[in-house]
């Protein structure tokens, strides 16, 4: 199936799963998306701020959509500028100054895809140029300047949108409205984790060019894991919850990756809500066998939203004959209780699970995202939900960095609470 098909099948199943519901008022209007006609006709025009890897990852998925150009490209890398112009194939005009860029008359909207201590500064001088803004997650590098970057949203009134993909997955959108619904009851502990098994190093062209390229690995640039990968876990998270964690403690080292790098290789956190559940997070990027995923448990079922599976606690027995042989095996092979129903382990549940979404967009969300700042653009409509949610869930990441710092709970700072 193409991206536009299943694109076509999503938009048709979404519109009639967000009309009404709770996430209904938060979202681009999806019933429009659909037509790509109009917005064909409404062509919104796009600057990019920063074309090296994730800049040319989100081209990537732009040059998929029908409605949107992209008219200016901006990095101080020559190579990442060149291929940022090359993907618009030579249409888009060229600068190494987000400033410069800001003074154009003919663009709508700027996308933000630098290195994470340049995020707020970037933004706030896009919002204040009246540009609407997508930045990429995290939203900033400390809780002083997301704060900042909020309220330079709510001054301008333009659009500010974090680059929180999962917002515009479809198989999360189904599952938040599922867990809405109450269909897991209470949630009381949500787990999560973000393996990978590489050394996030960059290959340098050049002496002198090392923090530039390989900027997540210095904490001068970067936070590491907890912003670039624990932000969005986090978020979805919270989302769930609808809250945000009010303690944190956790632990983190250089564990392998002994290579001159300054930001963890690993991370272990407990984040803890105000209704006493939690969220147990980790990452780490030495062994990559359980990928990445978020498990979010009550008293009637789990799901695992990357999978797109819910498991329930109490499953249907099955029908006729496969209960028949049911029975029969397990009094052939299960264990005799010899001293009472403590002898017996709790081994995980074996039950397979049902999938709570048919169509696979083949995309993590990252077009429709993409698409939907698009639509948010031409509606002139921001979501503060979708901010305050991106705002503290990079507050608690980072939050999770100093708790692991300083080798203490970290309270959520009155002076950061919306």
């Amino acid at each position: 199936m193409t991206y536009k098909q299943s694109r076509r099948i999503f938009l048709q199943k979404t519109a009639l799963l967000t009309g009404g519901l709770f996430l209904g008022s938060h979202f681009p209007d999806i019933r429009t998306l659909a037509n790509d006609q109009e917005n064909m006709a409404n062509t919104v025009r796009l600057g990019i701020i920063g074309s090296g890897s994730r800049g040319q990852y989100l081209m990537t998925h732009i040059n998929l959509i029908p409605g949107i150009e992209i008219v200016a490209v901006c990095d101080n890398y020559q190579p990442n500028l060149d291929k940022g112009v090359e993907m618009t194939g030579g249409k888009a005009e060229a600068f190494n100054d987000y400033r410069k860029l800001l003074e154009k008359k003919n663009i709508d909207g700027v996308i933000i895809a630098t290195p994470l201590h340049l995020h707020a500064v970037i933004s706030i001088d896009s919002l204040k140029a009246g540009f609407h803004v997508f930045c990429e997650k995290a939203m900033a590098k400390t809780p002083a300047e997301c704060l900042a970057m909020y309220n330079a949203q709510l001054e301008t009134g333009k659009i500010l949108l974090i680059g929180h993909q999962r917002m515009f997955n479809p198989r999360y959108l189904k599952a938040f409205e599922m867990i809405n619904r109450g269909q897991l009851g209470d949630i009381t502990q949500i787990r999560a984790y973000w393996h990978r098994n590489n050394d996030w190093r960059r290959e340098v062209p050049e002496t002198g060019l090392e923090r530039e390229i390989n900027w997540r690995l210095y904490w001068d640039y970067s936070e590491g894991l907890m912003t670039e990968l624990g932000s969005h876990q986090i978020q979805v998270a919270n989302f769930i919850k609808k809250d945000f964690p009010r303690r944190v403690t956790g632990t983190g080292s250089i564990n392998y990756w002994h290579d001159g790098r300054e930001v963890f290789d690993n991370v272990n956190m407990v984040y803890e809500y105000s209704d006493g559940s939690s969220l147990i997070y980790d990452s780490m990027i030495s062994n990559a066998h359980y990928g990445y995923e978020e498990q979010i448990m009550g008293p009637k079922g789990t799901m695992e939203l990357e999978a797109g599976k819910m498991y329930s606690e109490n499953p249907p027995p099955a029908p006729g004959i496969l209960q028949l042989l049911n029975n029969i095996e397990h009094e052939i092979f299960d264990p005799l209780p010899l001293g009472g129903k403590s002898w017996i382990p709790e081994t995980a549940v074996k039950e397979k699970g049902e999938y709570i979404y048919e169509v696979d967009l083949e995309d993590d969300g990252t077009a429709l995202e993409m698409e939907g700042f698009a639509q948010m653009i031409r509606e002139n409509r921001h979501s503060d939900v979708l901010l305050r949610e991106a705002y503290y869930a990079a507050i608690a990441a980072l939050l999770g960095n100093m708790a692991i710092k300083k080798g203490e709970v970290v309270t959520f700072p009155e002076e950061y609470i919306l």
